[in-house]
């Protein structure tokens, strides 16, 4: 656990990577107080540059020992996907705590890493799922803990994007597995499997598919994926996502609880704040429309990393004040290690044709016992 700094303690912060997301992670951090963000670092040393003296930051580097060396508190990660776990690694071996964007990692392994070696050094792991943030997010969480939905039992969860070609194209790591580590899953829908896991809690089975119906000509990785979730609890869900979607019809998630009560959390047009579009408890149902007229539904990156801006200065402010108060932030790269378990257990269940078992099933929520006699016989 990080020792608990003095109140006045101002931390110094650098930014690795200057991505297109980078700049909500400079916007998070510049606006706090207790926080000085003294050098940028990127592989493209004009990029670094141009960030630098956008931002007024003092020092621009090329290499992560580089943005160490400036005396790090905090190192926030913005690179490629596949790159995080070197940075991570470094930045633990040098005592400096990490904020990660998602996904943590692309490979398990690799995560599991990141998560060992920032414990073993003592430094905290917090990984960037921002809507977490949204208060129609907390309100569910809510009703989840005070009983008004109970232990969630049934869930189904929509995320049906647009991208268009130019996307894909911009930056060259994207669309490939080597660099990307996947498509759809592994780039938009991680943080609705994050919510998912947050309100179901562990997962035991995965059975899911992925194919690639738009987007073949220019990625190698899936651009949409369907799968059934089983979790410990014996609560299910159903998965669909795609970037393969025109016109975006952006992403909603429902949540039935034990005590029969629903609610249902809806993003659209896509980065918008996200709302609670139904609300059905107690015999009565408060709906609004998950799809207002008038409103653009194809929406650029850049106005879609804008408008979270917000939720990922609460995510940093959580995190600064975890480091100050020496506890844990609100999501930790073992939070972040779930998700990442669930989309790599869909990629792999439609590799094998099979359902993918990452945990057992409470025995008092299994399926119910006509059909577990059934099942024995069929095999």
């Amino acid at each position: 656990m990080t020792p608990s700094p003095p109140a006045d303690r101002i931390f110094r912060v650098g930014i690795a990577g200057c991505g297109a997301i980078s700049r909500n992670h400079l916007e998070a951090f510049k606006a706090l107080d207790n926080v000085r963000v003294v050098g940028v670092c990127d592989v493209d040393a004009g990029r670094a540059r141009a960030t630098a003296e956008t931002w007024g930051v003092p020092h621009a580097v090329t290499t992560v020992d580089e943005l160490l060396a400036l005396g790090l508190d905090i190192v926030s990660v913005c690179t490629p996907h596949p790159t995080h776990e070197e940075v991570v690694l470094q930045a633990a071996a040098a005592g400096v705590n990490v904020l990660c964007e998602k996904p943590i990692a692309t490979k398990l392994e690799s995560a599991e890493r990141m998560v060992e070696a920032c414990e073993e050094a003592g430094v905290q792991l917090g990984v960037l799922f921002q809507r977490r943030f949204w208060p129609a997010s907390q309100k569910i969480r809510a009703a989840i803990d005070d009983g008004t939905l109970g232990r969630a039992t049934m869930a189904q969860c929509s995320v049906m994007l647009h991208r268009a070609p130019e996307y894909y194209n911009r930056d060259a790591w994207r669309g490939t597995w080597e660099s990307d580590g996947g498509g759809v899953l592994m780039s938009q829908a991680v943080h609705q499997l994050d919510l998912l896991q947050w309100y179901l809690g562990d997962v035991a089975e995965v059975y899911g598919k992925v194919n690639t119906f738009r987007h073949g000509d220019y990625i190698e990785v899936e651009d949409s994926a369907t799968a059934v979730i089983t979790f410990s609890s014996g609560a299910m869900a159903t998965l669909e996502a795609s970037t393969a979607v025109s016109p975006n019809l952006g992403i909603q998630l429902r949540i039935t609880g034990e005590t029969g009560a629903s609610a249902s959390l809806t993003e659209f047009p896509e980065g918008s704040d996200g709302r609670l579009d139904l609300w059905a408890e107690g015999g009565r149902i408060v709906v609004e429309p998950v799809h207002p007229e008038g409103v653009e539904p194809n929406v650029d990156l850049s106005t879609i990393n804008g408008q979270l801006i917000p939720f990922h200065k609460l995510q940093v402010q959580d995190f600064v004040q975890a480091l100050a108060g020496g506890t844990e932030p609100a999501i930790t790269g073992k939070d972040a290690l779930k998700s990442l378990r669930i989309l790599l257990a869909i990629y792999e269940s439609s590799r094998i044709g099979e359902p993918v078992r990452l945990g057992p099933v409470h025995p008092a929520h299994a399926a119910i016992p006509e059909l577990r006699e059934r099942e024995k016989v069929a095999r």
